[in-house]
């Protein structure tokens, strides 16, 4: 039977296109991150420590938050990526990432963003409504640390902890659960260890690459060791005392998490002085004595919520 050559060459359109959208997904969801989503773990740390958790109606609720988190994590990354698009192209290794490397335009990422906003504020809505008022203070503040903070000194660090704080408050909401005021205090401590150790690693990073930023500018090394000495420190007393003021059952299981608390913290900053930390979920995901820790501190942890009770 004849084809003609119109026909013919017409077949092979369908599936280089459907693999060229293929393609963009993927690069799409490089370019949003899912490596850092790791980061909304967090969430479950209010419903962990007020021992709900394990409720079926929780863990819908905190799964759906993460999931919320996820979109609009991804939509702040997009926006960052369009904003630190000339210093990405002179980063040796930022220049890699889509939008940076040119795969996926500015325009596409902006707009790529305010779906992921959207999206992200409609499944918190669905959780609670409060978690959606939550959820917009949290792009309300990645927005003011990319359009201004991250050029103040000091307030880009507390800007970028913060948003590890409203993670943890949003898990709290989403289960239900009250946040003390000891709670927040270790978070914000520890939010500022990990952000202020991620500069650290970012100020050796330029120094090797010879790349000078104007963020890294506004700090020395020796700042930077001393923020993160005081948030350590902080950190680990404000712990205890959390530790301390937990109800008594009939072994110190919480005590004794202060343990395993005080070597992450140690472990971590090991870590920090010889060059890691630009990348704190990777850190803490293949560290295996960080790794060993934290199982020792969820084992001592879960004792004191359910041994006991």
């Amino acid at each position: 039977m004849w084809v003609s050559p119109a026909a013919g060459e017409a077949k092979p359109l369908a599936p280089r296109a459907s693999r060229s959208r293929l393609d963009s997904a993927r690069t799409l969801l490089r370019a949003c991150r899912p490596r850092q989503w790791s980061k909304n773990a967090l969430l479950l740390a209010a419903p962990a420590a007020g021992g709900v958790i394990a409720e079926g109606s929780v863990e819908l609720r905190v799964g759906a938050a993460i999931v919320s988190f996820c979109l609009l994590s991804s939509a702040t990354y997009l926006l960052n990526d369009v904003r630190d698009l000339e210093q990405d192209r002179l980063h040796p290794r930022k220049r890699l990432r889509p939008v940076a490397a040119g795969e996926i335009s500015p325009r596409a990422a902006l707009a790529s963003a305010a779906v992921l906003g959207l999206g992200g504020i409609a499944v918190a809505a669905a959780v609670r409504p409060l978690l959606a008022l939550v959820g917009v203070g949290y792009l309300a503040l990645t927005a003011v640390y990319s359009l201004w903070w991250r050029r103040v000194f000091l307030l880009d660090i507390v800007a970028v902890a913060g948003c590890f704080v409203v993670r943890a408050a949003a898990g709290g909401v989403a289960a239900g659960v009250p946040l003390s005021r000891w709670f927040l205090v270790v978070t914000s401590l520890c939010a500022i260890f990990i952000v202020a150790g991620k500069r650290h690693a970012e100020f050796i990073d330029d120094e090797r690459a010879g790349v000078t930023r104007a963020t890294l500018a506004l700090y020395s090394r020796s700042l930077l060791n001393t923020l993160l000495g005081a948030a350590a420190a902080g950190a680990v007393v404000a712990y205890a005392i959390w530790a301390f003021r937990r109800p008594e059952s009939g072994a110190p299981w919480y005590e004794l998490t202060i343990l395993p608390f005080m070597a992450s913290l140690a472990r971590y900053g090991l870590l920090l002085g010889r060059g890691a930390g630009d990348a704190p979920e990777e850190v803490i995901l293949h560290d295996r004595v960080l790794l060993a820790l934290g199982l020792v501190w969820v084992v001592l942890f879960l004792c004191g919520i359910y041994v006991d009770r």
